[in-house]
């Protein structure tokens, strides 16, 4: 019995991945529209100017929330020091033991982020993160 795991090959999984859009149905007692439909690729709406490929939609402070538990599609890396990461691990301990709130270090990011953007937002030039990093 042949026991080696099938393992599918480079170009099966660095290929392409477009979005196709279905053609439009056909209703089968119609004899003129073709019998076949073909996938047909949505047009993108990249200019050679720019990159981005999600619009960009401004937020006022009142509908920002952070995402909290979902997939995300972006992701940065952030470099921190033994202490930020012991002080990051310290809070989510402290939010699990002490307070009941079980979450990760990204949802502790991201609604830390929430709050300094909606911070730097509504007092701008008073604002913690101003005043932080100019050192006052």
């Amino acid at each position: 019995m042949n026991r080696k795991v099938k393992l599918p090959g480079a170009d099966e999984l660095f290929r392409q991945s477009t979005t196709l859009a279905a053609a439009p149905a056909t209703n089968p007692n119609d004899e003129s529209e073709s019998e076949i439909s073909t996938p047909v690729a949505m047009p993108s709406a990249v200019s050679k100017r720019s990159v981005r490929t999600t619009s960009r939609r401004r937020v006022n402070s009142f509908d920002r929330s952070p995402s909290g538990r979902e997939r995300h599609d972006e992701k940065i890396t952030v470099y921190i020091s033994p202490e930020e990461l012991y002080d990051l691990e310290q809070a989510k301990i402290m939010l699990r033991g002490d307070l009941g709130l079980a979450v990760d270090r990204g949802r502790i990011v991201r609604e830390s982020l929430a709050i300094i953007i909606a911070d730097l937002e509504t007092k701008g030039e008073q604002s913690i993160l101003v005043r932080r990093l100019r050192g006052k």
